[in-house]
């Protein structure tokens, strides 16, 4: 499923994306360029602009709450979404997340990190490298207490 989403939601689709979802987000897009992306790309809006639910020929899911957590909640139960893949895209860009071997990695990263971390994953379109640290447990748990709370 391909979501876009306006410039109001901007944490809720760094979530989505760290979540698995195709998110689309350009905080700088008016209404009429929002919906017309939408449209040639068959993506599903979220908004919390009323108005924006209107347009006819869109596929379009008001937001209600401006709590990040019902937000999730609300976006994943009405649109029936299933978290399949977490953590495959990149939160920064949206693109899917390519592994890279380690050597590569080596002046890029921390040398803590080198040395403790195995897996490491390349953003190719921002060049971002992520793993497996603290903030991806933290980050794990966070995700677990929102779906499972729906």
């Amino acid at each position: 499923m391909k979501l876009l989403l306006d410039g109001m939601l901007g944490r809720l689709a760094k979530w989505l994306r760290l979540l698995g979802y195709d998110t689309a987000y350009f905080p700088d897009l008016d209404d009429n360029e929002l919906v017309r992306l939408a449209r040639a790309q068959g993506r599903i809006l979220l908004t919390r602009d009323r108005e924006l639910t209107r347009r006819r020929g869109l596929s379009c899911l008001f937001v209600e709450n401006d709590e990040l957590q019902e937000q999730i909640q609300q976006v994943i139960s009405e649109l029936d979404l299933e978290v399949e893949q977490p953590f495959s895209r990149c939160p920064v860009c949206n693109t899917p997340l390519q592994e890279i071997e380690k050597p590569s990695v080596k002046e890029r990263v921390p040398p803590h990190v080198f040395r403790t971390k195995e897996h490491f994953r390349l953003c190719p379109e921002c060049d971002r490298i992520y793993w497996r640290g603290t903030h991806w447990a933290n980050m794990r748990q966070e995700m677990a207490r929102m779906v499972s709370d729906r």
